[in-house]
C-alpha cells in the first residue's frame, strides 16, 4: 500500500500538499514487478506511471528488433507523452530488475491536474522534451537488414521479397543493372541468375525462405518438447486461438508456412473489422495479434514492383477492390476484369464508390482474360468482351488474380473429413456425413477426429469474414478446454509434440 511519504519521493509530486498526497496514494495502483515483467506494453492504454524503486528500461520494436531507448529511475515518471497527446504508449516499459511503480489512471491524473496546475505544466513540458527525442529517432532512416539482387519478374527473387515484406523485415531490392549495385555490394557484382542475398552482417547467401528466416532470427523451431495445443495456420482464426490459448495457460504453438496473417494478411485494407473505424491493413492486424499472443502482403508486397505499369486484376469481390485501390497508388493504370454484368452483386458499395473516385482505375464488365503473352515476363493479355464477342490485346505489366481461394488441405490425413473442394467438415456436418464414431456428439468446431478442431476459412461455412474467424478461433480454445477435461483426461495418449505436428 502506498504512503504519502513514498509518493512525495517522486519529483513531480514533491510540491503537493499533504491532503493531495494522501488522495494520490489512495487512488494509485501499487505495482511490484519482477525483472523482465512489463509495466506497460507498446500500444498500451495511456496512464501516468512513477518509479518508486528499481529500474525500468524503455524499449521499442524497430523492424522487428527490440531497441532500448533509455531508462526510468526512482523518482522519475513515464507516460507523459500518451497523457499529453491522448494516444497509446509509443514504446514499452519493462523492469530491468525487481522494481516498484505507481500507476495513476487518466481520471485521477486529470483530477490532480485540476487541483494543481503546476503538475500539468510539468508533465506537458516533459512530454515536449520526450517528443523531440522520439522525432529524432523517427527521422533516422531504417537500415535494411537484407539486400536482394534479382530481376523484377524472377520467381525466386519475388518469393523472397514477399516473404520479407509479409514478415515486416526492412530490405532493399536492386536489379542487376542498377547503378547503385557497385556501391552497395561488396566485391564483384553478382550474377542475376543466382538471386543472391546480402545480410546486414556482410554474409552473402542464396537462401531458401526458411534459411533466410533462421539467419534473421525469426523463430523456426519449437521451444518446448510438447504442447497442449498446436495450431496449424497463422491467419486471424489461428492467431485468435493462440491469444486465447496462451492467456488461459495452455502451452500453445502456432505453425505457419510463411508469415502471420494468412489470407487476410495480404489484404491492403480491411474496412469492416470491429474497432478500426479507419480500417486496418491485413498485415498490421496480424502483427498486433502476433504481439498479443507472444506477450501472454502478397498483394501489398507486389504493389511497389508495378510502379508506372499498366496492370490488370481479375475479380469482382472486396479483395479485388481493395487491391485495386492499393495498386493504384503505384501503377499507372489499374483495370479490373469482371466476368459479371456489375460490381454491385459481389462488392461492397463503399468500395465501388472509392473505385469510381480513382481516375487511374477502370472496370471491364462482362469480360474474361483469354490468353497471356510474353517471353521472359508478361507483356500483353487478350481480353474477350462478351457483349460484342470481340477479342482485343492490351499491353500489360502485371496480372493478378482475385477469384477466391480453395482450402489447402491436401496434406491432412484422410481421417479428417472434407467436402469435394477440400473444406473441413465440423460439428453437425460431420454427423450428416456419417464420419463421426465417438460416443458423444462433436463440438461445434470439431472435425471428424476428436480433439482436432477447424476454424476460419479452412472450415466449411458460408461466412468468410475476419471477424467470424477471430470469433471461431477463440471458441476453438473453449472447446479445447472441454476436450482436455472430458476426453484427454481419460486417455493414455501422449500430448502432441512438435515433431509429430510436422509429420
Amino acid at each position: 500500500m502506498l504512503t504519502p511519504d513514498e509518493v512525495k519521493t517522486v519529483s513531480l509530486f514533491s510540491m503537493l500538499e499533504l491532503k493531495d498526497l494522501v488522495q494520490l496514494a489512495r487512488t494509485s495502483e501499487d505495482i511490484h514487478l519482477c525483472a523482465g515483467e512489463f509495466a506497460v506494453h507498446e500500444g498500451g492504454e495511456r496512464a501516468l506511471f512513477a518509479v518508486l524503486s528499481g529500474r525500468i528500461e524503455v524499449i521499442k520494436l524497430f523492424d522487428g528488433i527490440e531497441r532500448r531507448l533509455g531508462w526510468r529511475l526512482p523518482g522519475t515518471i513515464f507516460g507523459e507523452v500518451p497523457i499529453a497527446l491522448g494516444t497509446p504508449f509509443p514504446g514499452a516499459y519493462r523492469a530491468a530488475e525487481p522494481s516498484r511503480i505507481m500507476r495513476i489512471d487518466t481520471r485521477h491524473y486529470y483530477a490532480l491536474a485540476a487541483l494543481c496546475p503546476e503538475v500539468a505544466a510539468r508533465v506537458g513540458a516533459l512530454a515536449r522534451e520526450r517528443l523531440g527525442g522520439l522525432q529524432g529517432i523517427a527521422a533516422q532512416p531504417s537500415k535494411p537488414r537484407v539486400i536482394i539482387v534479382g530481376q523484377r519478374w524472377d520467381t525466386s527473387c519475388s518469393d523472397l521479397r514477399r516473404f520479407l515484406a509479409r514478415n515486416q523485415i526492412v530490405f532493399d531490392w536492386l536489379t542487376p543493372d542498377s547503378p547503385e549495385l557497385a556501391s552497395r555490394w561488396p566485391g564483384s557484382p553478382p550474377r542475376n541468375e543466382d538471386c543472391p542475398v546480402l545480410l546486414a552482417d556482410g554474409t552473402v547467401t542464396q537462401p531458401t525462405a526458411r534459411e533466410l528466416a533462421r539467419a534473421l532470427g525469426l523463430q523456426t523451431t519449437a521451444r518446448l518438447d510438447d504442447y497442449d495445443t498446436v495450431i496449424v495456420g497463422g491467419g486471424p482464426a489461428g492467431l485468435a486461438a493462440a491469444v486465447y490459448g496462451a492467456s488461459e495457460g495452455l502451452r500453445t504453438l502456432v505453425v505457419e508456412r510463411e508469415a502471420p496473417g494468412g489470407q487476410a494478411g495480404t489484404s491492403a485494407r480491411i474496412e469492416n473489422y470491429l474497432g478500426f473505424p479507419g480500417g486496418v491493413s491485413g498485415d498490421e492486424l496480424a502483427s498486433r495479434a502476433l504481439q498479443q499472443a507472444r506477450r501472454l502482403g502478397a498483394a501489398r508486397s507486389e504493389a511497389e514492383t508495378t510502379n508506372g505499369l499498366d496492370i490488370y486484376l481479375i475479380g469482382a469481390g472486396n479483395s479485388a477492390g481493395q487491391a485495386a485501390l492499393h495498386f493504384a497508388n503505384y501503377a499507372r493504370t489499374v483495370t479490373l476484369v469482371v466476368r459479371g454484368s456489375s460490381l454491385e452483386k459481389t462488392m461492397s458499395q463503399y468500395l465501388i464508390e472509392q473505385l469510381r473516385g480513382k481516375s487511374n482505375i477502370a472496370v471491364k464488365l462482362q469480360s474474361e482474360v483469354q490468353a497471356i503473352h510474353g517471353e521472359t515476363s508478361l507483356t500483353a493479355i487478350d481480353i474477350r468482351e462478351q457483349a460484342s464477342n470481340s477479342l482485343r490485346r492490351y499491353d500489360c505489366g502485371g496480372l493478378f488474380v482475385f477469384i477466391g481461394a480453395d482450402a489447402d488441405t491436401n496434406w491432412l490425413p484422410g481421417a479428417i473429413a472434407r467436402n469435394s473442394r477440400g473444406y473441413v467438415l465440423t460439428g453437425s456436418d460431420v454427423l450428416k456425413n456419417g464420419s463421426w464414431s465417438h460416443s458423444r456428439d462433436p463440438y461445434l468446431l470439431e472435425s471428424s477426429v476428436p480433439g482436432i478442431f477447424a476454424c476460419g476459412d479452412v472450415r466449411l461455412s458460408p461466412i468468410k469474414r475476419v471477424a467470424s474467424a477471430v470469433g471461431e478461433g477463440s471458441m476453438a480454445i473453449a472447446f479445447v478446454h472441454q476436450y482436455l477435461q472430458r476426453d484427454a483426461a481419460s486417455s493414455t495418449e501422449p500430448r502432441v509434440s512438435p515433431q509429430e505436428s510436422r509429420s
